[in-house]
């Protein structure tokens, strides 16, 4: 039975979404996740809550224990991994408001923990398909019935923040094909993979990045109101999802059993 683990962004950390929730503490070797697990039911489907920036939002990006987060879902039984995000856009069309079910990710984080294997076994985990494209179909299906504006693929490029690109930088992503950037989703995705379990992202864009020349400047609170705005809809199509997720054999699940040398 498939057993699902949400990574609450910013915006999406509610335990109200889970039925019989209880909370546990787990410890890994990495040390403590970023907030406890809070565990329930969503139809049925067990299902674990974690805040990846703390229930506080009190962690910034590059200081999330993502080892910890993925160990502690891995160790509460999770099959699947369904993670939020909050983005900015780099395409004009991809609106404030949208959801993207990204399906590829360019790094350019520097001082992050990316792997499990860093002692006495090497990793070279296969990514050229990073999100897993079962739970992708099924969150784009499940918008596409809920009528949530969304957009099926999109490349995104995960930055080391917590500062914002410069015009410049902005541009350049641009260029390299990127739709939406964000500081979150490595290493969380390439960790999900080593530890066998299917992962996918919805992107939730907030605002344009500074590329986009708009006659009204944004403030935090406009980007406050989408981000709730989106956070409503993301719950929706969870609670419309998760029930479906079935399937427990993929390919995600396989590439590590044959990735690691060592040992």
């Amino acid at each position: 039975m498939a057993s699902i683990g949400i990574i609450g962004g910013s915006g999406l950390d509610d335990p109200e979404i889970l039925k019989n929730a209880e909370e546990k503490t787990v410890t890994t070797p990495y040390g403590d996740p970023s907030s406890p697990a809070t565990c329930g039911e969503i139809e049925g489907v067990p299902v674990v809550l974690l805040a990846r920036h703390g229930r506080k939002h009190t962690i910034y990006p590059s200081a999330v224990n993502y080892r910890a987060n993925i160990w502690a879902l891995k160790t509460l039984g999770c099959t699947h991994i369904l993670a939020s995000t909050a983005c900015g856009s780099l395409r004009e069309e991809i609106k404030p408001g949208h959801l993207v079910f990204l399906d590829q990710f360019i790094d350019r984080t520097t001082k992050r923990a990316s792997t499990f294997y860093d002692t006495d076994r090497v990793c070279h985990i296969p990514m050229a398909e990073p999100f897993c494209p079962r739970l992708r179909n099924l969150l784009i299906e499940g918008a596409g019935k809920l009528g949530i504006r969304h957009h099926e693929a999109g490349t995104v490029v995960t930055i080391e923040g917590p500062r914002f690109s410069t015009k410049a930088e902005s541009r350049l992503f641009r260029s390299w094909g990127c739709d939406v950037i964000n500081m979150t989703t490595i290493p969380e995705a390439t960790l999900a993979r080593e530890a066998g379990l299917c992962y996918a992202t919805v992107a939730m864009s907030t605002d344009y990045d500074c590329w986009h020349e708009t006659e009204e400047d944004v403030t935090i609170e406009m980007i406050l109101e989408i981000m709730k705005k989106n956070a409503q809809n993301v719950i929706r199509l969870l609670l419309e999802t998760i029930p479906k997720i079935r399937f427990t054999e993929c390919s995600c699940r396989e590439f590590i059993k044959t990735a690691v040398i060592g040992g």
